[in-house]
Formats: C-alpha cells, sequence, structure tokens
C-alpha cells in the first residue's frame, strides 16, 4: 500500500487532540507570520487562486475567486464564517479536523479573513458536535492569548475576532445563503443571487463562507506554495489532497487523507480494507447522499471533480457511502429521499411538494404496490426538481435519477415481483 503525504492529518493520533504547543512545534501559525510580516492582502488572494484550491464543502466552488469577489472599497465591518455544519449524510471529516487539530482551520480562517480585511470570524457548527464547539471555543481563548486573535495579531495592525455559532439542526443550514440566514435569526430560507454574499451577506455586509476543510489547507498553501499543493494531486485537473470518508459494507471504514485523483478501486481495497466478505461491490455514493450511485463500471475512477463531472455524477464532500450485491438501492434511494424530504425547507414548490411524492411512489415500489407508470413520472418528477429555488433539491434528486439510470431493472424487479427482491 503506497503511503501519501499527510497534510491535514500528519498528526493524527487515537483520541488525541493536538494542542496549540504541539501545533506550533510542527510549523503551525508560521503560514500566519508570512502572511502579517511578507504579503499584502492581494498576495494572498493570488495564492489560494493559483493553488487551485476548490471549496471542500461539496461545491467546489474555486476558493481564491470567491476572495477576489469582495471588492476592495467593500463596506466595514466585513465577515469570514467557516461552515462546520457539516450535515451531508456520510460525511465526517470536519469533525475528525477538528477534533485532530482545530488550531489548523483557525489559522486557515484568519489567513482568508486578513486578505479580506474581515473583522468579525464565526464557526456556524452543528448542535451534534456540541464536543466540537467545547474543543474550538477553548483553543481560540488559547490562540488569542498567544496573540494570534484580537487586536494588533503578531504586533501587526489587524484585527479579527472569532466566535462559535451553534446550529439550530437542520440540514438546509449547510446551504450558504441560508446559513447566513440562519445567523442573523431568521428562518433558513435560500437567498437566490445576485446580489451574492461577498458583496452583500450578513448583515448586507461583505461575507465569505467556506468549510473547514478548505480553511484548513490555507496555512499549508501560504507555507509552501501554490504549485505544491497542485502537485499534491494525481491528476491534472485535481490540486491538493482531500479527506475521503468511506462507510459501508467495507472492513476499515474511516477518513482518510489521499490525493486528489486516486481512484475509487484503490481506496476502496488499499485503504478501506477491501469489501466486507463475501460483499462484492455494487455501487457507491462518491460523494455523500446528495450524489448520484456510481455503479461498478466506474469502480477504477479517479477521484477528483473533472472525472466525476465527466460521467455525469459529482465528487461532492468526498463521502464514499459502499453498496454490495445484497442492498437493495430502492430502498436505499427510499431512505435518502425520506431525509431530504423532512430537511426541505418549504420555501419552494418543487421541493416542498415533489421531495414527498417522490418518498411516496419509492415506499410504494418498495413495498410490492408500484406499477409501471411510476417509472416515467419519477423520471419527470427528477427533472422538474431542477427547477427549484436552490441547488438542495437537485442534489436530492441525485440519487433517483442516478438509480433510474444504472439500475432500472432492480426497479422494474420490484414492480413485477410485486414485492422487493432483496428481502
Amino acid at each position: 500500500m503506497e503511503t501519501y503525504p499527510q497534510i491535514l492529518l500528519e498528526n493524527r493520533k487515537p483520541d488525541h487532540i493536538n494542542t496549540l504547543a504541539e501545533y506550533e512545534q510542527n510549523g503551525g501559525y508560521e503560514g500566519l507570520k508570512a502572511t502579517l510580516q511578507q504579503h499584502s492582502e492581494s498576495d494572498i488572494i493570488q495564492m489560494i487562486d493559483e493553488s487551485n484550491l476548490l471549496g471542500r464543502g461539496g461545491a467546489a466552488f474555486p476558493t481564491g475567486f470567491k476572495l477576489k469577489t469582495v471588492a476592495t472599497d467593500a463596506p466595514l465591518p466585513r465577515y469570514i464564517v467557516c461552515n462546520a455544519d457539516e450535515m451531508e449524510p456520510g460525511t465526517f471529516k470536519d469533525r475528525v479536523l477538528i477534533h485532530t487539530n482545530p488550531h489548523m482551520m483557525i489559522e486557515g480562517i484568519i489567513i482568508a479573513g486578513y486578505s479580506i480585511k474581515a473583522e468579525k470570524g464565526i464557526i456556524f457548527i452543528r448542535p451534534e458536535y456540541e464536543s466540537g464547539a467545547k474543543i474550538l471555543e477553548r483553543e481560540l481563548k488559547l490562540a488569542e492569548k498567544a496573540g494570534y486573535l484580537g487586536k494588533n495579531i503578531l504586533g501587526s495592525n489587524y484585527a479579527l475576532e472569532i466566535v462559535v455559532h451553534r446550529s439550530g439542526g437542520r440540514y438546509i443550514c449547510g446551504e450558504v445563503t441560508a446559513q447566513l440566514n440562519a445567523l442573523m435569526g431568521k428562518r433558513p430560507n435560500p437567498m437566490q443571487p445576485p446580489p451574492y454574499p461577498t458583496e452583500k451577506g450578513l448583515w448586507d455586509l461583505p461575507t465569505v463562507l467556506s468549510n473547514v476543510e478548505t480553511f484548513a489547507y490555507m496555512p499549508h498553501i501560504i507555507r509552501h506554495g501554490p504549485d505544491w499543493f497542485k502537485d499534491l494531486a494525481t491528476t491534472d485537473t485535481g490540486a491538493g489532497t482531500k479527506i475521503f470518508c468511506i462507510s459501508g459494507k467495507v472492513n476499515q471504514p474511516g477518513a482518510y487523507e489521499l490525493p486528489m485523483g486516486i481512484r475509487l478501486s484503490e481506496i476502496i481495497n488499499e485503504y478501506a480494507g477491501g469489501m466486507l466478505n463475501g460483499a462484492e461491490f455494487k455501487a457507491c455514493l462518491p460523494g455523500g447522499a446528495s450524489t448520484g450511485f456510481l455503479p461498478k463500471e466506474h469502480y477504477n475512477i479517479e477521484m477528483d471533480f473533472e472525472s466525476l463531472k465527466k460521467v455525469g455524477n459529482r465528487l461532492g464532500t468526498g463521502a464514499i457511502m459502499v453498496f454490495d450485491q445484497h442492498t437493495c438501492l430502492v430502498d436505499a434511494t427510499l431512505n435518502l429521499t425520506e431525509f431530504f424530504a423532512r430537511e426541505s425547507c418549504g420555501w419552494c414548490t418543487p421541493c416542498r411538494e415533489g421531495l414527498p411524492y417522490i418518498r411516496d411512489l419509492l415506499a410504494r415500489i418498495e413495498n410490492g404496490d408500484g406499477e409501471q407508470d411510476f417509472i416515467p413520472i419519477l423520471e419527470d418528477m427528477g427533472k422538474q426538481l431542477w427547477s427549484a429555488y436552490c441547488a438542495y433539491a437537485p442534489g436530492a434528486v441525485a440519487p433517483l435519477q442516478s438509480l433510474l439510470r444504472h439500475f432500472r431493472e432492480e426497479v422494474e424487479a420490484h414492480i413485477h415481483q410485486k414485492a422487493c427482491p432483496f428481502k
């Protein structure tokens, strides 16, 4: 098994949270020192942009471009927000990072905050991560005491305050604009840009929001350079490493930091310990619940954003959920649709009405009451949900659309046999 460089999980130890002193001993906050002492705000943005760092929260938006869209003459104060909500089923990388090395993401937030002249920082974290919230609150105080936060950071003219905000606990709060509404005490409905949050975000002020993993890479990019980061990937279209969360029918589920572009087969066979005894790979969700089923024909696919896009799928959060030949994918899709129907904010008709309708049709198919004309109805509903107000609904129907594309015979078997063939 090949050993790849560990960037974010280099000092990961069982049941151990890296202390501030340990982080400093391994180069921690050197990126921030270089930022404040050697670089202008535009320098930092340029380095992040040249690194091709794409957002690791699922949307894969270019991080450098996002920072660039904050106008130099934009009003103050400006906000930097870290999304630690992580409500995507199958995804737990941010929790691992917080419990491994919280100062890495804190340093990244400060560097990004400096690049846009942010004065206020917020970490938005889900209620189930209460242990993580307490860790962050404790370590933020230690960082401030050490001079990395607060006024005149490391003797510079830059000042930043970071607070931890506990979410109310809904999946929709992970959507950028819905999260901003939640932070302002409003109902967490998505907002349709323009204006974009980097122009008018929290309280109509410029706001940059990125994921825990995204921020954690920034200190390393500043220390080692954009080219170093790009060279970590195994494909020309990828950049950096990725924390892949693997669950399902494998021997060693867990979080693994591997190069962007590594093949799916290598992840499962080498790092996840292979399939369980007697299990054969049937399909997987490559990037969490809001991605499509990836069939066996793509078992050797390169795991980066562009490679998945070419086969009509998405890398998403990199949460790989593995299914074997004994798994009913109709039932799995029903389970996912139940979740999405429940977690919808209910703002627009396609999502509010469409997801419960899809759920009910799938339930009837799974329980032996399905009819052949349900399939074209489901296909049509999958298309209609792409007309929803935000990206929630298209993600929610990704499992359904891939089920009908790659495993249609399994759906038809349920209908013809008037029962689930797997039960």
